[in-house]
């Protein structure tokens, strides 16, 4: 069977974590001197996330362009246009990123064109069962919404102020996907993460990693201060893994004091988190993506043998 090739907090701490997130998952910024907060400084902020949603999409666009070629030259569609709304009903039909869909469309093998289906053969997969998620069907749960959950019970078996949670894309490396109690200049440099951090050496490792961060000589010098600035001292990260150990995301802790290690129970459950969320994330690219990958071509084979209007004009 063809499929996606890999090239997708502490108890002594400031009680950031008490303050409700934005609807990015950033805290808000501390009133100064006590007062409300700075009118400046809120506007500031909200510059620096729509400069953060553009430079996404700017990381996006020109793999969702590549997907737009591949798809308009395959299946003969009159124009981009065209090539871009099949994604997009493909991406809206499985509840997938547009991003994701596009990802897996230039990383998978193209299908045979002598073949009706994509992935022929492709039998069905169990859902592995989500014990942090009770009350929802492995099978039905939204991606984002495992995401979510997955960052919120590591910031909460740990009591971190701070955290983040990034998946492993093909082509890109480790894309931010859920943050908590982060700076958006922390959230805009670390977009997209290749190496010299901690979260690039447990995905590399395969293994959680423990940074002392003023210290650790595998954290780049621009990684560390921005690191530093948002209050952290020990970052840990956690990489999720499929079943076979392919990195399929990491998540990460920051906390406030050098040398701040987990406690054995701790540590027992971040492992146990991972290793079902990397198992279900794993389930998903296997059967949602490539359930959406098979009905984008369904869909494009019959638009290609569908006559166009510039043929019949």
């Amino acid at each position: 069977m063809q499929e996606p090739v890999d090239s997708s907090p502490a108890a002594d701490a400031p009680d950031t974590a008490a303050v409700p997130p934005d609807t990015n998952g950033a805290r808000p910024a501390e009133p100064r001197d006590g007062g409300p907060r700075d009118d400046g400084q809120a506007e500031i902020d909200r510059l620096r996330r729509e400069v953060r949603d553009l430079r996404g999409k700017l990381i996006a666009h020109p793999l969702i362009a590549q997907a737009q070629g591949l798809l308009q030259e395959r299946y003969r569609l009159p124009d981009g246009a065209a090539a871009f709304e099949l994604m997009k009903r493909c991406s809206q039909q499985h509840n997938l990123k547009l991003r994701n869909l596009a990802s897996a469309v230039v990383s998978v093998p193209r299908p045979d064109d002598e073949r009706g289906l994509w992935f022929p053969g492709r039998a069905g997969r169990t859902p592995p069962p989500l014990r942090f998620l009770p009350g929802h069907r492995p099978d039905k749960v939204n991606r984002s919404t495992v995401l979510k959950e997955v960052l919120h019970q590591a910031l909460a078996f740990t009591e971190a102020p701070m955290g983040d949670l990034q998946t492993m894309e093909p082509s890109v490396g480790l894309r931010m996907e859920h943050h908590s109690g982060l700076s958006e200049e922390f959230l805009d440099f670390f977009a997209v993460v290749e190496e010299g951090t901690s979260c690039s050496l447990a995905a590399r490792r395969r293994a959680r990693v423990v940074s002392d961060v003023a210290t650790d000589p595998a954290v780049s010098e621009p990684s560390r201060e921005m690191i530093l600035a948002v209050g952290s001292r020990t970052a840990h990260s956690i990489p999720m893994l499929s079943a076979a150990g392919r990195v399929v995301g990491v998540f990460s802790l920051h906390l406030p004091r050098a040398g701040q290690d987990l406690t054995r129970t701790q540590a027992d459950a971040l492992d146990g988190l991972a290793a079902q969320a990397g198992r279900w994330l794993e389930w998903h690219q296997r059967t949602v993506l490539l359930n959406a990958l098979e009905d984008l071509h369904h869909r494009g084979r019959t638009l290609r043998g569908a006559p166009s209007r510039k043929r019949t004009e």
